[in-house]
């Protein structure tokens, strides 16, 4: 079903004497006043409902203030769980497209004492990947606004060792004093302003040497983890006053934790500490006098073969190995989420670092680790004969997509179970008000338990459940929104992708083939119910898949062989015809919509491809430089055109939909030929859009009322100006759509409009989901017979948008000689033709099983009537 959450906005065309005004044909792309400037719209955003879908590696309480909690992730930025709503709120949709980076949350930290406070620890990479340094980032209103504070060096939010933590702590007795311990040996730094200024710690001796795989040659896993962790003995100073007794954990396996007795200003190594591993978190139970620790032998997230839990003692300098001795399949793991009930002192929970198979592994002990309890084990019967003694049972209803593809069904010994109760639990956190929630993170999800004390039954068992209802986390590759009853078809990495019927429900991804990584989708410009993806399925198969009946059923394609990628599909005008180019191997066609598959000719490995939205025989592609053209629906193509477009960078271009031969074309690289141009001849020609230092998507959706040809979407930089514009008049001018707090980072891997409702775009992020704009101006109200209309009044009747010619009330919009008359929208697919409709110069129709496009404004003529009339045929 079509979502008509938001309101759309509507501009009415003036009307005369009983006929409606249509605005007269834009100028090309070239032409017109590009000064002028349309009114700028009012956005509201929202999310295309997926829920989740990436990695979460740090869940943060606050500590005095009920409820407040905090998640971060790895390339998604950070939330905030609303309470009311039970809804995790983004706080950093400003980040832009310079400063992506700052998606990357490596730690965050929220303020005991003022608790409107809260810092973030951010930058993506350490490596060559990453240009930017880090920053700390601190707001005072909940994360509502942020101001930064630039650092001097690299932060990898998205590197191994990212579950470590946290990183960034704020002394709990002074908060004005922060400390950070940062990565690649620049040890552990210092505020004293509430983050303001940051000053290294020049007096702290060790600043880490542990590289995951020195010896690799991937830069990635050769980072230097540096200082990992800080934690406060909050009771060895009283508030006002700097915290006196701290501990700082470094990536050092021979000497693996240090320890201040005089407020940060002097440090020693702490004796009898544990050697051979990698401290992953750390935290302090004021009551008990213990600093509990996670180690593993590895970085993490991903790996982790050995660990322990150790519980040391505060006042008397003791070492106690706690670790649990359940290992249910034999294989041993490291520990790294880590936890404790600040309601009842003794209670620690620790999560395994990683096992793969069957299923990670939580504990929990009630007696500060004397003894555990495993959320699941195998129990054996006198005769050797295996069960499940689980302490939990799950439901993703929610969430379907959590059983990746596989049957849902209760955990059988041996096998991986479906749904997992999870991976890379680096996060894992008890509500310290409330000893029945938890909350933990994983690759894929957050899940919560509300009745957790229930585990400590004899014979108790938890409930656990996806709460990531906010949080959207997906890297999207593609998206396109058909024509009809489907709002929109997804493509991403980890996930696969989606037929969102509905895109304010969380539905299953792609069955049936089940792809675990999407890179392409389309539909049909005639045809929304026929659907093509290209991706790699649950064996590793990389193959593309075709529906004629919305996604309820597919065909796939046979595997590409040798390809090193899915690359992209493409399916023409009336679904009959597909063309797939991955990666890596050569392009293939199917003239029989999917069933049998042949050799395209003429088109490079990994070319972008494309199909008109009307002509049925015309397929576009585009690889370095060269604009390729075919005229058999995909069985050939020919190089168009060589000069002009972009050779280098990411390049993404599209049909005009209900025009034939006219392409929008986005890309190029910093530095290069870069920005947005328009061809009017199926691509032998190319003009380049003025006004675009650079572009690097371009969609297309429902027209604005009254207006000859599709609304133009982009991502790009105009006039200086990064940010998502449209155009409502065929490129003659454009408007910036979004603001600075709504920029969601790096969004150059698609923008698509909706083709039936005016003013709506997806934006496909990369860790942000899928992004959707809706024009936020109040729609027209629904008709009523009671009401009095005046001309130019304009109301909603049956779907349609109707508009006043003159005085009127208790006419219902409908009549063809009534007071009513029709606003009509180009569409973005192709309209059947109706004799009370009007069309305008340029529309093209469908009738009697023909093409037909308008020579000028017509109504109630018939197309083929006549051979002088208005219509000509266009197929």
């Amino acid at each position: 079903m079509r979502s008509t959450r938001a309101a759309i906005a509507l501009a009415v065309a003036a009307t005369t004497a009983g006929v409606l005004a249509i605005a007269p044909p834009a100028q090309a792309a070239g032409g017109g006043d590009q000064s002028a400037t349309p009114e700028v719209p009012q956005y509201s955003w929202s999310n295309v409902a997926i829920s989740g879908g990436g990695y979460v590696p740090g869940i943060i309480y606050n500590d005095t203030e009920p409820g407040l909690v905090y998640a971060r992730t790895d390339i998604g930025g950070a939330y905030r769980l609303d309470r009311d709503t039970d809804t995790w709120i983004p706080l950093l949709d400003g980040v832009g497209w310079d400063d992506w980076n700052r998606l990357g949350v490596l730690s965050l930290a929220t303020d005991p004492v003022h608790t409107s406070r809260v810092y973030a620890a951010v930058g993506s990479y350490t490596n060559e990947w990453d240009p930017n340094n880090g920053a700390i980032l601190r707001s005072s209103d909940y994360g509502t606004s942020w101001k930064a504070t630039e650092l001097p060096f690299k932060v990898g939010g998205n590197m191994p060792g990212r579950g470590i933590g946290e990183r960034l702590q704020i002394d709990p007795n002074d908060d004005d004093i922060l400390y950070y311990g940062a990565e690649q040996g620049e040890g552990l730094w210092r505020s004293d302003d509430a983050g303001v200024t940051f000053e290294k710690v020049d007096a702290f001796p060790n600043a880490g040497d542990f590289v995951p795989d020195a010896g690799s040659g991937n830069s990635y896993l050769m980072s230097n983890l540096g200082v990992l962790w800080t934690a406060f003995d909050q009771a060895s100073s009283s508030p006002g006053s700097a915290t006196k007794t701290i501990f700082t954990a470094v990536a050092d396996t021979d000497d693996i934790l240090y320890r201040s007795d005089d407020a940060g200003t002097t440090w020693t190594a702490v004796k009898g500490a544990p050697t051979g591993f990698l401290p992953q978190h750390g935290v302090i139970d004021e009551t008990g006098r213990f600093l509990y620790l996670t180690t593993t032998d590895t970085s993490g997230p991903y790996d982790g073969a050995d660990g322990a839990v150790w519980r040391y003692g505060i006042d008397d300098g003791t070492w106690t190995d706690i670790t649990p001795t359940q290992r249910p399949t034999g294989g041993d793991f490291g520990f790294s989420g880590l936890t404790i009930d600040a309601q009842h002192p003794g209670t620690v929970m620790v999560a395994s670092q990683i096992q793969w198979w069957p299923d990670t592994l939580i504990f929990r002990s009630t007696d500060s680790g004397a003894t555990w309890s495993p959320m699941w084990d195998y129990a054996y019967d006198a005769a050797g004969n295996a069960t499940v003694a689980a302490k939990y049972t799950q439901s993703i209803d929610e969430v379907p997509w959590l059983a990746f593809g596989k049957t849902v069904g209760d955990p059988t010994p041996w096998t991986e179970p479906t749904p997992k109760v999870g991976w890379m639990v680096s996060a894992l956190a008890i509500d310290p008000f409330d000893s029945n929630e938890l909350l933990y993170g994983t690759g894929a999800t957050i899940y919560r338990s509300e009745d957790l004390t229930k585990w400590d039954d004899d014979g108790g068992v938890i409930h656990l459940q996806p709460a990531t209802d906010g949080i959207e986390e997906t890297a999207i590759q593609d998206v396109v929104a058909p024509v009809g009853d489907v709002d929109l078809v997804s493509a991403m990495l980890d996930l696969g992708g989606f037929v969102h019927d509905d895109i304010d429900e969380v539905t299953n991804t792609f069955q049936d083939p089940y792809f675990g990584g999407a890179t392409s989708v389309d539909a049909a410009g005639r045809d929304g119910a026929t659907i093509v993806r290209a991706g790699t399925d649950g064996t590793g198969a990389i193959e593309t898949a075709v529906s004629h009946d919305g996604g309820d059923t597919w065909t796939s394609s046979p595997a590409a062989d040798g390809a090193t990628g899915s690359g992209t599909v493409t399916v023409n005008a009336d679904g009959t015809g597909v063309v797939w180019a991955p990666d890596g191997a050569p392009a293939q066609h199917s003239a029989d919509g999917g069933r049998t598959w042949g050799a395209t000719t003429g088109l490079p490995e990994g070319a972008r491809v494309e199909s008109d939205r009307v002509d049925t025989t015309l397929v576009y592609g585009f690889s370095g430089g060269v604009f390729y053209r075919s005229t058999d629906a995909g069985a050939s193509f020919t190089a168009v055109s060589t000069s002009t477009l972009p050779a280098e960078g990411s390049v993404r271009f599209g049909a005009m939909p209900g025009a034939i031969g006219e392409l929008w074309l986005a890309g190029g690289e910093d530095d290069g030929v870069y920005g947005m141009w328009r061809s009017d001849d199926a691509g032998a020609s190319w003009t380049r859009a003025p006004g675009f230092d650079e572009a690097d998507t371009v969609g297309f959706g429902k027209a604005a009322p009254g207006a000859v040809s599709a609304t133009i979407y982009t991502a790009a930089r105009r006039d200086g100006v990064r940010g998502v514009y449209r155009s409502t008049n065929d490129g003659a001018t454009w408007t910036r759509i979004n603001d600075d707090d709504h920029q969601w980072g790096a969004i150059g891997a698609d923008i698509e409009g909706d083709p039936d409702l005016f003013g709506r775009v997806y934006i496909a992020t990369n860790g942000r989901g899928i992004v959707v704009g809706d024009d936020a101006e109040a729609a027209p109200d629904p008709w009523s017979a009671s009401a009095r209309y005046d001309t130019g009044d304009v109301v909603s009747c049956d779907g349609s948008f109707w508009v006043a010619s003159w005085w009127t009330s208790g006419q219902k919009p409908g009549d063809v000689n009534g007071p009513w008359q029709q606003i009509v929208t180009a569409d973005t697919g192709v309209a059947t033709w109706t004799a009370s409709r009007i069309f305008d110069t340029g529309d093209v129709v469908t009738h009697n099983g023909a093409l037909w496009r308008a020579k000028w404004w017509t109504r109630d003529q018939e197309p083929g009537a006549t051979t002088w009339g208005p219509w000509e045929r266009v197929d």
